[in-house]
Parts: C-alpha cells; structure tokens; sequence
C-alpha cells in the first residue's frame, strides 16, 4: 500500500472552451482514440471523453502536456482511470 506521501504529485489540468467551438486542455499525459465525433485524453485526474463534431487536434504537444481541439463541442465527460483494471475491462467498458 502507498502512502499519500509516496504519490507523485499531478499534473496540473485546465479546461478552456471558447463559444463551444475551440478547447484547449493542460496537463494531458496522453491521447487516446480520436475521430471527428469523439476524442479521448488521459490527465492524471482521469479520463476525458469529448463529444460532437467535426473535431479537430490543431495541437498536441505531450512535452507541454497541451491539447487544442477544434468542431462543434458537444460535451465534457470525466471518468476515473482503473489501474487496476485487466485487459477486458479495458475492452468491455
């Protein structure tokens, strides 16, 4: 068992969204699957799931840990992380 202490400390996350049509996201540590209807990120918080569009990834820059996403933004979805999980939880979410 860890203690609080042992943690690493998370990476700050923000979420900016300009007139549901531009999103900018800090602290991503990595992408997940993308297509014009959703794409999925990874922030030490969880994962986020964006919905709508015609979204677009005008920037990723993983050193920065910085994502810009363009479209129609229909929705925000945080769901936790199982690390624990196995390989079909992973599949049968």
């Amino acid at each position: 068992m860890r203690s609080e202490e042992n943690r690493k400390p998370k990476i700050p996350h923000n979420v900016v969204v300009e007139n549901r049509n531009l999103l900018t996201l800090t602290g991503i540590i990595r992408m997940g699957s993308f297509d014009e209807q959703a794409v999925v990120v990874y922030c030490d918080y969880g994962e986020l799931h964006i919905r709508g569009e015609k979204l677009h990834i005008n920037k990723l820059s993983l050193e920065s840990n910085e994502v810009t996403i363009d479209g129609e933004i229909e929705a925000l979805i945080y769901t936790k992380t199982n690390a624990n999980g196995n390989f079909f939880s992973k599949i049968f979410r």
